[in-house]
Protein backbone atom coordinates (compact mmCIF):
# COMPACT_ATOMS: atom_id res chain seq x y z
CA UNK A 1 0.00 0.00 0.00
CA UNK A 2 1.05 3.72 -0.73
CA UNK A 3 1.61 5.53 2.71
CA UNK A 4 -0.43 8.29 3.45
CA UNK A 5 1.75 11.33 3.06
CA UNK A 6 1.87 14.21 5.60
CA UNK A 7 0.38 17.67 5.64
CA UNK A 8 2.30 21.17 4.66
CA UNK A 9 3.62 22.63 8.22
CA UNK A 10 1.50 25.78 8.47
CA UNK A 11 4.55 28.04 7.77
CA UNK A 12 5.49 26.30 5.14
CA UNK A 13 2.09 26.15 2.79
CA UNK A 14 2.63 27.50 -0.80
CA UNK A 15 -0.67 28.48 -0.27
CA UNK A 16 -0.29 31.13 2.80
CA UNK A 17 3.06 32.19 0.92
CA UNK A 18 1.29 33.25 -1.85
CA UNK A 19 0.21 36.53 -3.06
CA UNK A 20 -3.65 37.85 -4.44
CA UNK A 21 -3.16 36.30 -8.13
CA UNK A 22 -4.26 32.81 -8.95
CA UNK A 23 -2.74 29.53 -9.70
CA UNK A 24 -4.64 28.07 -12.85
CA UNK A 25 -4.32 24.37 -13.56
CA UNK A 26 -4.93 23.01 -16.74
CA UNK A 27 -4.95 19.50 -17.72
CA UNK A 28 -4.16 18.67 -21.73
CA UNK A 29 -6.79 17.72 -24.11
CA UNK A 30 -8.07 13.94 -24.72
CA UNK A 31 -5.34 11.92 -26.63
CA UNK A 32 -6.12 7.68 -27.95
CA UNK A 33 -4.94 6.47 -24.20
CA UNK A 34 -6.70 8.57 -22.02
CA UNK A 35 -10.44 8.08 -24.05
CA UNK A 36 -9.35 4.15 -23.58
CA UNK A 37 -8.70 4.87 -19.85
CA UNK A 38 -4.34 3.51 -20.26
CA UNK A 39 -2.23 5.20 -17.78
CA UNK A 40 0.32 7.45 -19.85
CA UNK A 41 3.21 8.67 -17.81
CA UNK A 42 5.67 9.31 -19.74
CA UNK A 43 4.86 7.99 -22.96
CA UNK A 44 4.90 10.98 -25.51
CA UNK A 45 1.24 10.89 -27.43
CA UNK A 46 -0.77 13.46 -29.42
CA UNK A 47 -3.58 14.85 -29.06
CA UNK A 48 -6.66 13.34 -30.73
CA UNK A 49 -8.67 15.31 -32.95
CA UNK A 50 -10.87 15.75 -30.27
CA UNK A 51 -8.03 16.86 -28.10
CA UNK A 52 -7.26 19.25 -30.25
CA UNK A 53 -10.53 20.89 -30.32
CA UNK A 54 -10.67 20.55 -26.39
CA UNK A 55 -7.71 22.72 -26.60
CA UNK A 56 -8.69 25.42 -29.10
CA UNK A 57 -11.57 25.93 -27.27
CA UNK A 58 -10.03 26.60 -24.03
CA UNK A 59 -9.11 29.82 -25.85
CA UNK A 60 -12.35 31.36 -24.46
CA UNK A 61 -12.34 29.75 -21.38
CA UNK A 62 -9.00 31.11 -20.35
CA UNK A 63 -10.22 34.71 -21.85
CA UNK A 64 -12.79 35.06 -19.07
CA UNK A 65 -10.37 34.35 -16.30
CA UNK A 66 -8.81 37.46 -17.83
CA UNK A 67 -5.37 36.02 -16.45
CA UNK A 68 -2.83 38.75 -15.51
CA UNK A 69 0.42 38.62 -17.16
CA UNK A 70 0.31 34.68 -16.66
CA UNK A 71 3.21 33.18 -15.97
CA UNK A 72 2.65 29.85 -17.99
CA UNK A 73 4.42 26.45 -17.34
CA UNK A 74 4.46 22.96 -19.00
CA UNK A 75 5.29 19.51 -18.95
CA UNK A 76 7.58 19.21 -21.58
CA UNK A 77 4.44 16.36 -22.88
CA UNK A 78 3.80 17.07 -26.18
CA UNK A 79 0.19 16.47 -25.48
CA UNK A 80 0.46 19.39 -22.18
CA UNK A 81 2.91 21.49 -24.37
CA UNK A 82 0.30 21.57 -27.85
CA UNK A 83 -2.87 22.10 -25.56
CA UNK A 84 -1.06 25.22 -24.02
CA UNK A 85 -0.80 26.96 -27.67
CA UNK A 86 -4.00 25.65 -29.36
CA UNK A 87 -5.44 27.48 -25.78
CA UNK A 88 -3.55 30.51 -27.09
CA UNK A 89 -0.86 30.25 -24.34
CA UNK A 90 2.82 31.43 -24.61
CA UNK A 91 4.11 28.21 -22.94
CA UNK A 92 7.79 29.96 -21.19
CA UNK A 93 9.34 27.02 -19.69
CA UNK A 94 8.42 23.25 -19.58
CA UNK A 95 9.15 21.39 -16.38
CA UNK A 96 9.46 17.67 -15.45
CA UNK A 97 8.09 18.83 -12.03
CA UNK A 98 4.65 18.94 -14.21
CA UNK A 99 4.81 15.35 -15.49
CA UNK A 100 2.93 13.24 -15.27
CA UNK A 101 2.98 10.23 -12.45
CA UNK A 102 5.54 7.74 -13.64
CA UNK A 103 3.65 4.70 -13.57
CA UNK A 104 6.24 1.74 -14.14
CA UNK A 105 5.50 -1.58 -15.22
CA UNK A 106 2.38 -0.24 -15.35
CA UNK A 107 2.37 2.28 -17.95
CA UNK A 108 -0.42 1.68 -20.70
CA UNK A 109 -2.06 -0.36 -18.89
CA UNK A 110 -5.98 0.38 -17.65
CA UNK A 111 -7.20 0.14 -13.60
CA UNK A 112 -9.29 -3.01 -15.44
CA UNK A 113 -6.38 -4.76 -16.33
CA UNK A 114 -3.45 -3.89 -13.43
CA UNK A 115 -6.94 -5.50 -11.23
CA UNK A 116 -6.78 -8.67 -12.64
CA UNK A 117 -3.57 -9.45 -10.83
CA UNK A 118 -3.80 -6.63 -7.97
CA UNK A 119 -7.15 -6.39 -6.70
CA UNK A 120 -8.47 -3.44 -5.11
CA UNK A 121 -5.44 -1.21 -6.86
CA UNK A 122 -5.56 2.16 -7.52
CA UNK A 123 -2.47 4.51 -7.82
CA UNK A 124 -3.66 6.60 -4.92
CA UNK A 125 -3.82 3.39 -2.47
CA UNK A 126 -0.77 1.06 -4.22
CA UNK A 127 2.50 1.34 -5.76
CA UNK A 128 3.58 1.23 -9.30
CA UNK A 129 6.40 -1.68 -9.73
CA UNK A 130 9.12 0.00 -11.30
CA UNK A 131 7.44 3.76 -11.00
CA UNK A 132 7.05 6.63 -9.12
CA UNK A 133 6.38 6.71 -5.13
CA UNK A 134 3.52 8.71 -3.46
CA UNK A 135 6.77 10.62 -1.71
CA UNK A 136 8.18 11.52 -5.11
CA UNK A 137 5.11 12.63 -6.55
CA UNK A 138 4.32 15.02 -3.55
CA UNK A 139 7.76 16.81 -4.01
CA UNK A 140 7.29 16.95 -7.34
CA UNK A 141 3.63 18.64 -6.25
CA UNK A 142 5.14 20.73 -3.68
CA UNK A 143 8.14 22.44 -5.71
CA UNK A 144 5.97 23.18 -8.39
CA UNK A 145 3.56 25.05 -6.09
CA UNK A 146 5.78 26.70 -4.00
CA UNK A 147 6.96 27.99 -6.94
CA UNK A 148 4.64 28.71 -8.37
CA UNK A 149 3.28 31.12 -5.10
CA UNK A 150 6.48 32.92 -5.26
CA UNK A 151 4.90 34.67 -8.54
CA UNK A 152 1.49 35.55 -7.53
CA UNK A 153 2.18 38.78 -5.72
CA UNK A 154 1.91 40.37 -9.30
CA UNK A 155 0.98 37.81 -12.06
CA UNK A 156 -1.46 34.92 -12.25
CA UNK A 157 0.28 31.15 -13.06
CA UNK A 158 -0.74 28.70 -15.37
CA UNK A 159 0.48 24.84 -14.73
CA UNK A 160 0.11 22.74 -17.71
CA UNK A 161 -0.23 19.14 -17.49
CA UNK A 162 -1.73 15.64 -16.87
CA UNK A 163 -4.37 13.74 -14.61
CA UNK A 164 -3.33 12.22 -11.71
CA UNK A 165 -0.56 15.24 -11.28
CA UNK A 166 -3.13 18.25 -11.55
CA UNK A 167 -5.49 16.13 -8.55
CA UNK A 168 -2.34 16.14 -6.47
CA UNK A 169 -2.03 19.44 -6.95
CA UNK A 170 -5.22 20.23 -5.68
CA UNK A 171 -4.58 17.81 -3.12
CA UNK A 172 -1.84 19.68 -1.75
CA UNK A 173 -2.79 23.36 -1.98
CA UNK A 174 -5.09 22.33 0.16
CA UNK A 175 -2.96 20.98 2.52
CA UNK A 176 -4.15 17.20 1.68
CA UNK A 177 -2.57 13.95 1.85
CA UNK A 178 -1.55 12.75 -1.89
CA UNK A 179 -4.35 10.01 -1.59
CA UNK A 180 -6.84 12.71 -1.37
CA UNK A 181 -6.39 13.02 -5.05
CA UNK A 182 -8.62 10.34 -5.46
CA UNK A 183 -11.83 12.81 -4.77
CA UNK A 184 -10.91 15.47 -7.21
CA UNK A 185 -11.79 15.21 -11.06
CA UNK A 186 -10.06 16.75 -14.17
CA UNK A 187 -11.22 15.52 -16.99
CA UNK A 188 -8.95 16.26 -20.45
CA UNK A 189 -9.43 19.64 -21.23
CA UNK A 190 -10.10 20.31 -17.71
CA UNK A 191 -9.21 23.81 -15.68
CA UNK A 192 -9.27 24.34 -11.99
CA UNK A 193 -8.03 27.63 -9.99
CA UNK A 194 -6.20 27.79 -7.10
CA UNK A 195 -6.97 30.56 -4.51
CA UNK A 196 -7.55 31.92 -1.05
CA UNK A 197 -10.67 32.72 0.89
CA UNK A 198 -9.94 35.26 3.91
CA UNK A 199 -6.18 33.76 3.58
CA UNK A 200 -7.12 29.91 3.52
CA UNK A 201 -6.23 28.07 0.52
CA UNK A 202 -9.25 27.54 -1.60
CA UNK A 203 -10.05 25.70 -4.86
CA UNK A 204 -12.02 28.40 -6.17
CA UNK A 205 -13.49 26.37 -9.63
CA UNK A 206 -12.86 22.55 -10.50
CA UNK A 207 -12.57 21.00 -13.71
CA UNK A 208 -14.15 23.68 -15.63
CA UNK A 209 -14.16 22.06 -19.36
CA UNK A 210 -16.18 23.58 -22.56
CA UNK A 211 -18.65 22.38 -24.20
Amino acid sequence: MVPMTSHFPPSESPAEQSGPHRIVLLRHGQTEWSESGQHTGLTDLPLTATGREQAIGLARLIARLELVEPLVLSSPRRRAVDTAKLAGLAVEETTEDLSEWNYGDYEGLTTEQIREHTPGWTVWTHACPAGETAESVQHRADAILTRAATQTAHRDVVLVGHGHFSRTLLARWVRLAVANGIHFRMSPGGVAVLGHDHGQPQIAAMNLTVD
